[in-house]
């Protein structure tokens, strides 16, 4: 085994033991909770590794990272997440690739997505992305549509073709009322997403918790947690 193979091995499994220990404290199946390692920053080698010791779901952040990447891990059996902002001006290129994008927080956003999955015949996975820091009406410092938006986006991206409504997305808020309060943020999202299942009962995907607040997020409910630093290492400080 190589040294790489062995530092992420022993990485993931210290990963899988918490969300192991968050289920069963939470009274969860460990089943009930996807694993999503964020692999942005780092090379195509890294997911290859990641996908030999079972990953089977990965995530990134920046088209012009992910699209080579995913180009060159094409073979392997992986579902590509995309979870950071996203400009419309990327979505040709994303939507070749992703299979579920968590960052959907405006009208203009899926009219581009829907344009380019039907063109492409895919079918294109959408979480709206959540901003708990939003005022009522606007959009989070980290982008995100404040809670009252959520249900006329959801019909629109469930009216879309080519794209499937999934669930909800939210990053712990840095301002706000929910600033340093992630139990009751992930909690807040859980509740939003049990609104959105009553008229959408298929997107029951919650996305949200980090390698810092993975504990947080499973004992709220979440159905997918997205997990980077705690797997591959501390990334190198860019510019």
């Amino acid at each position: 085994m190589t040294d790489r193979k062995g530092e992420l091995a022993a990485n993931l499994a210290k990963v899988e033991e918490r969300i192991a220990a968050a289920c069963v404290a939470a009274g969860r199946k460990r089943e009930e909770v996807t694993l999503i390692v964020v692999t942005k920053t780092y090379p195509a080698s890294d997911v290859r590794i990641l996908s030999e010791l079972g990953v089977r779901h990965v995530a990134e952040n920046k088209d012009q990272d992910a699209a080579p990447k995913a180009a060159e891990c094409s073979d392997l059996p992986l579902t590509w997440h995309f979870v950071g902002q996203l400009q419309t001006n990327k979505v040709r290129s994303v939507t070749g690739y992703a299979d579920l994008v968590h960052s959907v927080d405006r009208a203009r956003l899926v009219t581009a997505l829907s344009k380019e999955a039907e063109r492409q015949g895919r079918e294109v996975g959408c979480l709206i992305q959540v901003a708990l820091d939003a005022n009522e009406g606007g959009r989070g410092e980290r982008g995100g549509v404040a809670p009252d938006g959520i249900e006329e986006l959801g019909e629109l991206v469930a009216g879309s073709p080519g794209l499937r409504l999934a669930g909800l997305m939210t990053v712990a808020p840095l301002t706000g009322p929910y600033a340093g309060r992630e139990l009751a943020a992930f909690e807040r999202l859980m509740d939003l997403s049990t609104d959105l299942r009553r008229a959408h009962p298929a997107a029951n995907m919650v996305s949200a918790g980090m390698s810092a607040d993975l504990e947080q997020a499973v004992a709220a409910g979440a159905t997918h947690v997205r997990v980077g630093t705690a797997v591959l290492g501390v990334r190198a400080r860019l510019g």
